[in-house]
């Protein structure tokens, strides 16, 4: 019997590890499947040691309070792997946590396929002779990884972008339905982040940039785009929808979003953005001298220019998201039209459905060979 460590340590790959376990258990019918994740996973079958929730975090202050549950599951799982449990370990996105279990699966000659690479493109390329050594292969989901991750000596595979996997979204009436908005009013999507220092660091910014919309637009309506459990305090001039993103998306007009895979749901769906990014000041400080690229929004990388506006740090002030707002909410307007025809343009480039699919094939290439 083959047995795979799948691992998905965050929210945002839990679905796509969930797609790869379904399409391997069909590729390799009676696979053994245990795994980090989330309720995605779960539901496709997988047995779950540890739930991502305890795990996830990003930016260099942040990592530090979940850095002796890391270290714990590390330990448990690499004594899984040295005493011979698995065939294949699997790992998506998170590389903080996952570059140190890959390091785990070489020493006992377990091979690793790496599915969504570390942004090492963007920072952090003296990682890249750790990825070599600890990864037998990479499943790439934006088309310049393939060629960058070729020249570091990393064997690479482009798959596709995972969104592309999802639902159909619902039509922008019904959407508003299920929303109980106007059918005409103005609307905007708030997405300030789904961990917890996300909503910290963004809600401050986004409740007062809510409050001077209505001033400037009384008949805009304001919805936030909530967790279950996340806190949102002082109100502002707009509700909480804790239900699921796609409907937000389907329903809005334009958005304010942090950055993050969240800036490319809204490019795929058509949806003209402001892009408002804050974080830890000891973060932001350290990755000024790290990074590399000069944009962070994901649907600007893919376009390579300055498609939705992008407020960093202490540039993201309440007056600034709303100046740069106000003129995406004419849908006939050049920044709103200018923005769709850029964003149809980065899907083109996103490859196809399927990506799941495809990545399970390199696993079962891996634990064939």
């Amino acid at each position: 019997m083959t047995r795979v460590l799948l691992s998905a340590a965050e929210a945002s790959a839990d679905g796509p590890a969930a797609a790869v376990a379904t399409a391997l258990r069909a590729r390799l019918p009676g696979v053994e499947l245990e795994g980090v994740g989330g309720p995605a996973l779960r539901a496709a079958g997988v047995s779950l040691l540890e739930r991502m929730e305890r795990l996830s975090a990003s930016g260099l202050v942040e990592a530090v309070g979940h850095a002796a549950i890391h270290l714990r599951l590390l330990r448990d799982l690499g004594r899984r792997i040295r005493r011979g449990r698995y065939d294949l370990v699997v790992v998506v996105d998170y590389p903080g946590f996952h570059l140190r279990l890959a390091r785990h699966a070489a020493a006992a000659r377990v091979p690793v396929l790496y599915y969504i690479a570390p942004q090492l493109w963007a920072w952090g390329a003296w990682r890249v002779d750790a990825l070599r050594r600890r990864v037998r292969e990479l499943a790439v989901i934006l088309p310049f990884e393939e060629p960058f991750f070729a020249r570091h000596g990393v064997r690479s595979r482009f798959v596709g972008h995972p969104l592309l996997d999802r639902p159909a979204p619902p039509s922008r009436d019904a959407a508003r339905t299920t929303l109980g908005l106007a059918a005409d009013a103005p609307v905007v999507a708030l997405f300030p982040g789904s961990r917890p220092h996300e909503i910290r660091h963004h809600w401050p910014v986004l409740r007062e940039a809510s409050l001077l919309l209505r001033r400037a637009v009384p008949d805009a309506e304001v919805v936030v785009a909530g967790t279950p459990e996340g806190v949102y305090p002082g109100g502002g001039a707009g509700r909480i929808w804790r239900g699921a993103k796609d409907v937000l998306l389907a329903a809005a007009d334009a958005a304010v979003t942090k950055a993050g895979t969240t800036t490319l749901e809204a490019a795929l769906a058509g949806l003209p953005m402001v892009i408002a990014h804050r974080t830890h000041p000891l973060t932001f400080a350290t990755a000024r001298r790290l990074v590399r690229v000069k944009r962070i929004g994901l649907v600007n990388l893919l376009a390579d220019g300055d498609v939705a506006p992008e407020l960093l740090q202490g540039a993201a002030t309440p007056v600034a998201v709303l100046e740069a707002l106000l003129p995406l909410l004419d849908p006939e307007g050049a920044p709103a039209r200018g923005q769709r025809a850029a964003f149809r343009r980065v899907r083109s480039v996103l490859g196809e459905p399927g990506a799941g699919a495809r990545v399970a094939e390199l696993a079962y290439g891996l634990v064939a060979a």
